[in-house]
């Protein structure tokens, strides 16, 4: 069997058991990059002769545990000592930075393969630009269609068997929705939970690394080697972390689940129009995924918010100032530099006041009391990701991010973990969902998660591009 083709818990089992090496596992992860990716355009930078010695070096070593020669790749944001980190910016086309992200330390020591750098959004924000060094990723479900960012290269990897799992960021959702257009799992974990030292920013207090993976098992084995804190990260929270695969259940007696519907089925339409409806795809998937979980003992019970449009414009508002504060020298002194999309977009900060910033906070203060209440009766809660399939990826304009709703930002404004995974297809292209807890209830969302994933098998179906090898 092609081994690229085994889930990461799946490759873990088949090493310790001495059926695979980290070597053979490594090289064919390569070999599929080398057929792929011309067409992907996944990776920035391939680190072959290093990730095979790296294998090679692991495989007469002692293990280290699950992730002992798994491997995976990083966001193009993610620093790497002596590789190439370019922040998908010209601005940081030949940078080789002196330092590793601590989340890169942690996967390493924990046994993890760097296979590569993953194609990003310009700075995390300005993409898809056919201007740039760095051809944006396609959807491999479609390669005409967008996979979202702006994680966009770590989620098209994973979902077209390039690599095991890799790391993405997330302050509006960047995790989220590509996860959802790619049809795998990908998690924002709490604020604070997963380090983010060494990690280019866009916004201080909205940015989040995680996961993406291909299965909810694999997620919790990524997170049990990223939890926990560092004293170096000034966001870091000293909190015990949990077993997360001990977590996992197939059943959800017990569990009581917030359904948060007028998300989707009211505010999207109310603050973006009639277009912006769910499709009825969309709104069938939605419906038998919450029946699916009700099959498996969970209770759902309806959950109201503030309008979807309080918390993404709080979100935007505080996104835009603190990214703008951090690029504003660069903004002055060599606007040429930036890309047209990241250019545009952050640009808006510079016509935001203070007084906007300190009203957005305040509110944002406001929601997040509003989002503990409504969380305290119930152990998690499920809301709509994307409410229709990918669009055509030269559909994507610079404006195409505020002109729809973000059904993720709710849960960057509130620190609030947040899962995504599939739920169904609209026209051979994913759909997807989300599961969200109380801080620091990664467990929670994971065990959700698993249990609706073990129950369905959307998580089985893979891209044809994956399966087609020369």
């Amino acid at each position: 069997m092609d081994p690229t083709l085994l889930t990461l818990a799946e490759a873990s089992r088949a090493i310790a058991a001495g059926e695979l090496s980290p070597a053979t596992l490594t090289e064919a992860y390569l070999d599929r990059i080398a057929t792929l990716d011309g067409e992907l355009h996944s990776h920035v930078t391939v680190l072959r002769d290093e990730a095979l010695a790296a294998a090679r070096g692991l495989g007469a070593g002692p293990a280290r545990g699950p992730l002992h020669g798994i491997p995976i790749g990083l966001k193009d944001i993610y620093k790497s000592r002596g590789i190439r980190t370019t922040a998908g910016s010209r601005v940081y086309e030949t940078h080789v930075p002196d330092e590793d992200a601590e989340t890169w330390v942690r996967l390493r020591q924990a046994g993890a393969i760097l296979l590569g750098k993953h194609e990003t959004h310009e700075f995390a924000i300005g993409g898809p630009d056919f201007s740039l060094p760095f051809p944006p990723a396609r959807n491999p479900w479609n390669t005409a269609h967008y996979p979202a960012g702006s994680s966009s290269g770590s989620a098209v990897a994973v979902a077209a068997g390039l690599c095991a799992a890799a790391m993405g960021s997330d302050t509006g959702g960047s995790i989220r929705g590509p996860a959802a257009y790619c049809g795998i799992v990908g998690l924002k974990p709490t604020y604070g939970r997963v380090s983010r030292r060494g990690v280019f920013p866009l916004s201080y207090t909205l940015d989040h690394c995680g996961p993406l993976t291909r299965t909810v098992e694999d997620c919790a084995i990524m997170m049990q080697a990223l939890a926990g804190y560092d004293p170096q990260d000034p966001a870091s929270a000293d909190r015990p972390v949990p077993d997360y695969r001990a977590a996992l259940t197939l059943r959800l007696d017990g569990v009581k689940i917030g359904l948060v519907r007028h998300f989707h089925e009211r505010d999207a339409v109310a603050g973006f129009g009639a277009d912006s409806a769910p499709t009825p795809a969309y709104a069938a998937a939605f419906d038998a995924a919450c029946h699916t979980l009700e099959s498996l003992g969970a209770r759902l019970v309806d959950v109201q918010l503030s309008p979807l449009m309080d918390f993404a414009d709080t979100n935007r508002v505080i996104m835009l100032s603190e990214a703008y504060a951090l690029h504003e020298s660069d903004f002055r002194e060599r606007p040429q530099l930036f890309g047209k999309h990241m250019f545009a977009r952050i640009g808006l900060g510079a016509f935001l006041a203070a007084a906007d910033y300190v009203e957005a906070t305040r509110q944002r203060r406001e929601l997040c009391v509003e989002f503990a209440r409504a969380l305290a009766p119930v152990d998690a809660i499920v809301s709509a990701n994307a409410t229709g399939p990918a669009p055509r990826i030269d559909a994507v304009g610079t404006w195409s991010t505020f002109e729809r709703p973000s059904y993720t930002a709710p849960y960057n404004l509130t620190g609030a973990p947040a899962l995504a995974l599939p739920i169904g297809f609209e026209n051979g292209l994913p759909l997807g969902f989300q599961i969200a807890a109380k801080p620091f209830d990664e467990a929670v969302v994971l065990r959700v998660g698993h249990a609706f994933e073990q129950a369905t098998g959307f998580h089985r179906q893979r891209p044809a591009i994956a399966a087609s090898l020369a």
